[in-house]
């Protein structure tokens, strides 16, 4: 997850996948290429879908998806012998006049406050990664 210091609040970007990806509104995310840790493939995501390349900071947020409920165009990028993806939770923050350079899994993005972020993002694993976000950004205050 991306974020910045606006004028009023924190901003936090949110991507809209393109239709081809089921069109929902989304954080940076994406999967470990083979010997990739998390965080290397977190900063990897970062700057192949914004073009930012900024220190990740782990949120120490571990969600597990069942592939079984996901469609079937999702399913299909995995093997058949995986059942469920692990994912961690990073965040990145971009300087405050700096703005991304989508690649083509996204069309559309936004800069948010927490609830605006919050209310456009699809899952509630995002959602949650935003309001970790939220309480550390508080507790460094």
């Amino acid at each position: 997850m991306t974020f910045r210091h606006g004028t009023v609040e924190t901003e936090f970007l949110v991507l809209k996948r393109s239709p081809e990806r089921q069109g929902y509104w989304h954080l940076v995310a994406g999967a470990l290429d083979d010997d990739e840790d998390a965080a290397a493939a977190a900063a990897r995501e970062l700057h192949e879908e914004t073009g930012l390349r900024a220190p990740i900071v782990d949120l120490e947020r571990c969600y597990v998806y069942a592939l079984d409920d996901e469609p079937p165009e999702v399913r299909a990028r995995f093997a058949e012998a995986v059942t469920e993806i692990v994912v961690s939770a990073f965040a990145a923050e971009a300087p405050s006049t700096w703005e991304p350079e989508l690649d083509e899994e996204h069309v559309e993005y936004r800069w948010c406050g927490a609830s605006e972020a919050i209310a456009l993002l699809e899952y509630p694993e995002p959602q949650d990664a935003v309001r970790e976000t939220v309480r550390r950004l508080e507790a460094r205050a």
